[in-house]
């Protein structure tokens, strides 16, 4: 409840004003809750995807002049008129957001701002349909809409209601995924989350949420010229959400306000708007790097108990990880994969079988961790296939992994440092969830199921590993062992068929070392197959059933950790005397 309080004041102003301000404000006000329309939107796609769309201005033109065109010519309502502007701009959401698909950071701004300018021209030079330079009246609205203080409450309820959906989506499996792709995109394609296919779906709501906000703007207007739609209103809506913080509603949200209310407070100095503009956020970069909503997060300021020790608790693995009957293993029959002339795995031949741990040891560059890539789909071999049973593993589909049973761990631990333990957890079961993005959006019955289930499903996770107790906590803020059980947690939580481990025990002291001994061979015992790359030679023929060594690709030895430990070239390449 402590969450909804910055809110619930929020909206008291917002009832509030009306009755202590005059009628120049109400027009203030309505112009800050467009904007939030269309940032709020634009906000999945920043701030929550990390997707550079500076340009997104395009998509305010389009629904503007959509929305004014029907209501001219065709005499549409102007409720029905911000419906269609908010399609178009949905499908121009897509469009422009289509080569975020390919493109990254800067590449992609490029790209939106050029959509921008595009738009702007044709706006220009199509003047039997748009006016031209000479522009065509806004969709005009009737009683009680048609004051300033009327429309400002309508605008005001637009605001509410993205503000309510975003605040949804962003506290769900879409909008964890989002993060997940933003700061962890190959853990995310681990987890089974398709990045295109996401995208997709927060280009087409940004998208709509922008031509809504375009019919209103028109409106707010009361007359649309090409010149209205400038380059300082797209990279206003972008530092909005820059300086109110990625991965926050309420941060873009003050924002948005507080740059729809500078201009007004520095009219004097209006020829140095851009200059005061950039000022403000090297001033918000250099201060707090983390926006509003990093100054806003109380919570994460207390300090945490020091000394903390990692207690696993193998005993409850089983319940979290119930397969039933044993699954098909997973096979490599004469696998070659090389970079340039040199053979990263050379004809390598290994099965990793359910219910039992399969060590994976060797040298550096022996081509251990690029096994663990070629089974999760990141690396596509020149020759020989990987099976499941007797399906084979898609080549360049690592987020079909997870949907087959198959999760894994990193060398470095790739969690998201800005959201919580349990947040990074509950991204392992992704996949599970069953709500479609407007269910979530929505909250119906099928999202408040799938957020119960996961979430109680990743706190199992997390007593498993012995860290429910960091559940709230920012990930960014736990120790170094910690980050290795969080993500072994993670792959847990989505219940693999089988764990790929790499490197597991790096960074851990000798009794974590051992913890995490017997919690992979609980997780064994509960019917999950588990691939463990490791250097700690000692827990590798403590715990596992059979061992495969590689040298320069190839397997120098296999067989059980009795028969490695006294196999001569193993000793000499790489256990020593």
């Amino acid at each position: 409840m402590r969450g909804l309080l910055p809110y619930a004041v929020i909206l008291a102003a917002v009832l509030v004003l009306p009755f202590v301000a005059n009628d120049y404000w109400a027009v203030i006000g309505a112009r800050a809750a467009v904007y939030w329309v269309l940032v709020a939107g634009l906000n999945l796609v920043v701030g929550y995807g990390g997707q550079l769309a500076i340009g997104w201005v395009a998509l305010l033109t389009l629904g503007s002049y959509t929305a004014a065109i029907l209501v001219a010519r065709f005499d549409l309502s102007p409720f029905l008129a911000y419906g269609a502007g908010g399609v178009v701009g949905a499908l121009a959401g897509v469009v422009v957001g289509l080569p975020a698909l390919r493109l990254r950071t800067f590449y992609f701004a490029m790209t939106t701002l050029g959509f921008a300018t595009i738009v702007t021209q044709v706006a220009l030079s199509w003047q039997s349909v748009t006016g031209g330079g000479i522009g065509l009246p806004g969709p005009s609205l009737e009683a009680p809409f048609d004051s300033p203080w009327g429309f400002y409450l309508l605008t005001m309820g637009f605001a509410a209601v993205v503000t309510w959906m975003t605040a949804n989506v962003a506290s769900s499996r879409w909008g964890r995924s989002l993060v997940a792709i933003r700061d962890a995109e190959v853990a995310a394609e681990a987890t089974g989350i398709s990045k295109a296919r996401l995208l997709t779906i927060v280009f087409l709501f940004a998208g709509f949420t922008a031509g809504v906000a375009g019919g209103l703007f028109g409106t707010l207007q009361s007359y649309i010229t090409p010149d209205a739609f400038t380059f300082d209103l797209s990279v206003t809506f972008f530092i909005a959400i820059l300086i109110g913080g990625r991965g926050s509603i309420l941060g873009p949200l003050l924002g948005n306000v507080l740059l729809t209310l500078l201009p007004e407070f520095a009219a004097p100095l209006v020829a140095w708007s851009t200059f005061l503009y950039a000022t403000l956020l090297l001033a918000i970069v250099l201060l707090m790097p983390g926006g509003i909503a990093a100054v806003l997060d109380f919570r994460n300021r207390k300090p945490l108990e020091s000394h903390r020790s990692i207690v696993p608790r193998p005993d409850r693995v089983a319940a979290l990880v119930d397969h039933g009957p044993v699954r098909d293993d997973i096979i490599l029959r004469n696998v070659v994969l090389a970079f340039g002339g040199v053979r990263a795995i050379d004809g390598l031949d290994i099965t990793i079988k359910a219910g039992a741990v399969h060590g994976l040891i060797g040298p550096n560059g022996s081509g251990k961790t690029t096994t663990l890539n070629v089974i999760s789909g990141y690396y596509e071999p020149q020759e020989g296939e990987a099976f499941l049973g007797t399906r084979v593993l898609p080549h360049g589909k690592p987020q079909a992994r997870s949907a087959m049973g198959i999760a894994r761990t990193f060398q470095t631990p790739r969690v998201i440092g800005e959201a919580s333990v349990l947040q990074n957890v509950m991204i392992g079961a992704t996949i599970d969830g069953r709500a479609s993005f407007m269910e979530s959006a929505l909250t119906l019955p099928r999202h408040r199921s799938d957020e119960k289930r996961l979430t109680a499903r990743a706190m199992d996770a997390l007593a498993v590993v012995g860290l429910e107790s960091l559940a709230p906590v920012r990930a960014d803020r736990l120790q170094h062992s910690e980050l290795r059980f969080v993500e072994i947690a993670r792959a847990l939580c989505g219940r693999p068929a089988f764990l790929l481990l790499d490197e597991p025990a790096a960074g851990l002291s000798t009794d974590e070392i051992t913890r995490l001994g017997s919690l992979i061979k609980a997780v064994a015992a509960a019917g999950t197959g588990v691939l463990l790359v490791e250097h700690h030679a000692d827990l590798i023929f403590d715990i596992c059933d059979q061992v495969t060594v590689l040298n320069l690709g190839k397997e120098l030895a296999a067989g059980t950790p009795a028969e490695i430990r006294s196999h001569k070239e193993v000793v000499s390449a790489y256990l020593g005397a």
